[in-house]
């Protein structure tokens, strides 16, 4: 019985597959490439972890050498712990209620308003910046932040943000807000175009009073996959942010203050080239964002349906 429902679901979706081919030509492109570049290289991360590979020699098995080193004699390891939970904790959650206030906020502006701010919004993330920040927090007395406060008369001289390793991790967690309103920002924004108007004239009638009444009791529960989706691509910025940090306060950091998870696994992986170890830490990397995505999953399942 079991058999034959499995092979009239296959049928079906096979039909359904046919129906729409033109629909799944137009996504095979971004398929292909994301299963190359980003299925296969998770899968094969998962063996690889309990390797000593120097892509110079064969992989020779080291059974679990790599995770114990890490957890119990890798001091920089547990270092990147501590920072990348600071920081995605910091950054994930406000960066995703800014994104959602921001996309709610813009949503109530004229339609040529709503593509320019969501332009300006949005560029951050496709743009290289570093560059702007950098003068904004360059150590000395002509940098944009430290010529403003010895102006003000806060301090009375410069200020090394980029070095210091006091503010470095600060200024990094910063920089990473200002950027992360990429794909769930735009998401969000698609989520408040799409929800059915006569929803609100339908809760005024029942007695909705403000926007923010409508806010929670109508919009949010109509977005629950742009609320998902914004959700998880959140979860990975903030878990895997590298970037950031080797670009402003250099590579390794002052004091390994801004030294990530995923800046541990860029060491070993590319500079190192011990892919077996990287390899380790990229796989508790996805372990870890794996289980926050299924609680958040849980959190927002109510407004799945």
């Amino acid at each position: 019985m079991a058999k034959g429902n499995n092979r009239k679901k296959l049928r079906r979706t096979w039909t359904e597959i046919k129906r729409n081919k033109a629909c799944y030509a137009m996504l095979a492109p971004f398929m292909i490439f994301f299963i190359v570049f980003t299925v296969i290289p998770v899968v094969m991360s998962l063996p690889m972890g309990f390797t000593d590979f120097n892509m110079a020699q064969p992989p020779k098995f080291v059974g679990f050498s790599n995770y114990t080193t890490l957890f119990f004699s890798d001091k920089i390891f547990i270092r990147s712990i501590r920072v990348t939970i600071v920081f995605a904790l910091l950054t994930g959650p406000v960066s995703y209620v800014l994104c959602f206030l921001l996309a709610w906020l813009i949503n109530e502006l004229p339609p040529k308003l709503k593509t320019i701010f969501t332009l300006i919004f949005y560029i951050p993330s496709m743009a290289n910046v570093y560059t702007v920040w950098q003068l904004i927090f360059s150590g000395d007395i002509n940098g944009y932040l430290n010529s403003f406060l010895i102006n003000l008369g806060i301090i009375t001289g410069p200020i090394q943000w980029l070095t210091d390793g006091r503010y470095v991790l600060a200024v990094t967690i910063i920089v990473q807000m200002w950027i992360s309103l990429g794909a769930g920002f735009l998401a969000l924004r698609a989520g408040f175009q799409n929800i059915d108007r006569s929803q609100y004239e339908a809760a005024a009638i029942e007695g909705i009073q403000n926007r923010w009444q409508e806010l929670i009791y109508i919009t949010i529960p109509s977005m629950g996959p742009q609320l998902m989706f914004a959700a998880v691509m959140q979860i990975v910025g903030s878990f895997t942010a590298g970037t950031v940090a080797q670009n402003l306060v250099g590579f390794p950091s002052t004091d390994y203050k801004a030294h990530t998870i995923m800046t541990h696994a860029y060491d070993y992986g590319w500079v190192r080239f011990e892919m077996g170890y990287a390899s380790a830490i990229c796989m508790i990397l996805f372990v870890v964002m794996f289980i926050c995505s299924r609680l958040i999953s849980r959190v927002l399942s109510k407004y799945m349906d």
